[in-house]
């Protein structure tokens, strides 16, 4: 990884009770410090809990942070990483049913779609508006959105802790 420092945040939307001391123990090996989480119920899925990081570390810790939840399907998360010096920012939304989706992020969080993506999707639409905007929305992640939003919602007012990367 790079010496350039960014942050972002972790945000884990639902997990069983079961996982979640296997996920305090992969972050910190990622960020090189024992990390204890403050989890809180997830009423958009009872039986489930949610809770925030915030982190500082080398570019590239949001990828590092998103591959290594990606081996619980259970889990739905997003990982974001900001800007920084010669990068751009980045989003990682995972559900159980989706998958995993990244996107490419400017200063305000907005996913940026690419020229080549947008050639893309006129090329297989070939005419057919439908096909565009399917491929569009795919572009987007916004089926990951969609499933996502209730469990964003009960994190409003949540608080966030940072952790800082040693190295």
């Amino acid at each position: 990884m790079s010496d350039v420092k960014t942050r972002g945040v972790l945000f884990i939307h639902s997990a069983p009770t079961a996982l979640c001391p296997h996920i305090e123990w992969a972050i910190g090996s990622i960020t090189e410090q024992r990390t204890q989480l403050s989890w809180s119920p997830q009423p958009a899925e009872p039986g489930s809990f949610r809770a925030e990081v915030g982190w500082t570390g080398p570019q590239g810790t949001g990828a590092v942070l998103a591959s290594t939840l990606r081996g619980w399907a259970q889990l739905r998360y997003e990982v974001t990483e900001e800007p920084s010096l010669g990068v751009d920012g980045s989003r990682w939304s995972h559900t159980p049913e989706l998958g995993i989706f990244h996107g490419t992020t400017d200063a305000a969080g907005n996913i940026m779609v690419s020229e080549d993506r947008i050639r893309y999707a006129y090329e297989s639409g070939a005419g057919q508006p439908a096909v565009v905007y399917q491929e569009l929305s795919l572009a987007l992640g916004e089926a990951w959105d969609e499933e996502l939003e209730p469990f964003r919602h009960a994190a409003d007012g949540a608080p966030v802790r940072w952790l800082h990367r040693v190295g």
